[in-house]
């Protein structure tokens, strides 16, 4: 197949070789990569992934996936992904939330601390760094959104997050 993949907007689904890595860690994948091929569902885009990569650009890491057989790209379908009339990232659970345009930079501020101070309250300081990074480095509503993402993942991994999340979330959202 000598087609070029756009691998932003491609979902990704495991295969039997990646099955296999995340049972026996054969390849010896750098942590991040590793993280990404646990991440991967079928669903994820390259752009869902990207939360989780840290400020690190997730082209490599896929490409690195794809060329040792870990996974496999799918183009997303049109019915699958509506055209986007604007640019506007809603999360998952963030369909009533406005526009991203009339959010203030003070509100973003806000967004940014609350998630952070979540992070260290539920965590512990000095953990989740690379979330805390990601979510610092936001820039922007829209990078905030995303950031989310991964907020909302870290605390629905955790005990205490999870109990609490619902709680925060509604907090949160009035915000971001």
């Amino acid at each position: 197949m000598s087609e070029t993949i756009d691998l932003i907007s491609a979902s990704f689904a495991k295969t039997e070789v990646g099955q296999r890595e995340i049972q026996t860690r054969s390849l010896g994948l750098a942590p991040l990569v590793r993280r990404l091929l646990v991440l991967i569902d079928g669903n994820k885009t390259g752009r869902d992934l990207a939360v989780f990569a840290g400020g690190v650009e997730v082209e490599p890491l896929l490409q690195e996936l794809l060329d040792k057989g870990c996974v496999e790209a799918k183009a997303r379908s049109r019915q699958a992904e509506p055209p986007a009339p604007t640019e506007r990232t809603e999360p998952d659970a963030t369909g009533s939330l406005p526009d991203a345009s009339t959010r203030s930079t003070s509100e973003n501020e806000m967004a940014r601390n609350f998630m952070i101070n979540t992070v260290n309250t539920v965590f512990g300081q000095h953990s989740r760094l690379t979330l805390i990074e990601t979510i610092a480095r936001a820039k922007g509503t829209d990078e905030l959104r995303q950031a989310y993402l991964s907020w909302a993942k870290a605390m629905e991994e955790d005990r205490i997050g999870a109990k609490r999340l619902p709680e925060l979330r509604e907090k949160l959202f009035k915000v971001l």
